[in-house]
């Protein structure tokens, strides 16, 4: 039988490298610590299916990324005593609010742990490595300085993943910049700007100050945009060529502008309620800033990660055009109902063009960084 989960997440901090936290919840009948999961529902999209099992059992709201993070199989009991085979579905799900009363709060014990604690939480193998991998603290540690080999060489060659004795000569010539640093921070603004369109979607009282947090954190993209740029000017030698250096940070900015481009959408056409398929695009927005994240600080030893930087551009390349098939879907539906209301379905194809461009940008995003895995790895 198949199945679908969520897999409940949350940052402590905003840093790039702040730490992952996963909610874990107990079964009902032997107590063990399991994810929100049930089955398909007729009618219902299995990560809205999912989505409606971490309110109901969990207590939780938030967005769920409608392409799965992966899959793992275990053994069901059914009520007869038979137990059969489930594979379970598993989607990101960027928790944005706890329920204090939910339907299953006196039948189930909610707790929120590290990766590695619930990873080792959970009894069922594929579910561990799914937990583990979802941070990638390993490729993390793998992008930071060295701390070995007489330090000043080993850590310009891991900036740059050139052997140690070209970085000899590199660390004769001067600095190349803090590039790295910038990069990251400009990450850390689309994960902040892409959680703030998140709530916004989800609608409530929040509207304007979620609108106000997306300006601020444009706003901060383009000091760390200009900082980059005048760098790039100012460095005799760069770890990347200049002209991808630009086209990196100037991406990251593009993503945030249209973020900030929707968010001023909203509030020009007073949207207060966002269509099913617009809250599903911005769950896609929410994980592809995660993976962005994620995928940034692997550039400090870009020869080390180039495996694991394609694995990450592979999967926004995919979400790119799952949102693309989700737009068509909502814009097919509003036509046929919205037959007699030209404006509403105006405004309303404005907002999903506003999306597309958000993930548009994140599809852009990962070419630039394949484009620096095939050039340096």
């Amino acid at each position: 039988m198949r199945q679908i989960a969520v897999l409940p997440y949350r940052t402590v901090g905003p840093a790039i490298d702040a730490p992952i936290q996963i909610l874990l919840i107990t079964s009902r009948s032997s107590r063990r610590w399991v994810i929100p999961k049930g089955g398909l529902m007729k009618g219902m999209a299995p990560h809205a299916a999912a989505s409606q099992e971490a309110e109901e059992e969990a207590g939780v709201l938030g967005a769920t990324c409608p392409v799965p993070l992966g899959s793992y199989r275990y053994r069901k009991q059914r009520n007869s005593g038979a137990s059969v085979w489930a594979d379970v579905d598993v989607y990101p799900f960027a928790v944005t609010d706890e329920l204090s009363t939910w339907d299953e709060q006196h039948q189930r014990e909610r707790r929120w742990f590290s990766l590695e604690e619930a990873a080792r939480a959970v009894d069922e193998e594929d579910l561990r490595a799914l937990i583990r991998s979802f941070g990638a603290r390993e490729f993390r540690a793998a992008a930071s300085p060295a701390r070995l080999f007489g330090a000043a060489v080993d850590s310009v060659a891991s900036k740059t993943g050139v052997n140690a004795m070209f970085a000899w000569f590199q660390k004769l010539l001067p600095e190349q910049g803090n590039f790295f640093d910038l990069f990251e921070k400009q990450a850390a603004t689309l994960v902040a700007g892409a959680d703030a369109l998140a709530r916004l979607a989800q609608g409530g009282p929040g509207r304007a100050q979620h609108i106000r947090e997306i300006a601020e954190r444009e706003h901060d993209a383009d000091d760390i945009t200009r900082e980059v740029l005048q760098t790039v000017r100012r460095s005799f030698l760069t770890p990347f060529d200049r002209s991808a250096i630009t086209d990196l940070i100037n991406t990251m900015d593009d993503a945030i502008d249209e973020m900030q481009q929707t968010a001023n959408a909203v509030d020009l056409y007073e949207v207060t309620e966002f269509e099913p398929e617009m809250i599903d695009m911005t769950a896609i927005i929410v994980d592809a800033a995660r993976l962005t994240a994620e995928a940034i600080p692997l550039l400090r030893k870009i020869g080390d990660n180039g495996h694991r930087l394609h694995e990450l551009t592979e999967r926004l390349v995919r979400m790119e055009g799952h949102a693309d098939e989700i737009h068509a879907a909502g814009l097919k539906r509003l036509f046929k109902a919205d037959l007699k209301e030209p404006m509403h379905f105006f405004v309303r194809q404005e907002m999903f063009k506003r999306l597309e461009r958000v993930v548009d940008r994140f599809e852009d995003l990962a070419n630039e960084i394949d484009g620096l895995v095939i050039d340096h790895s």
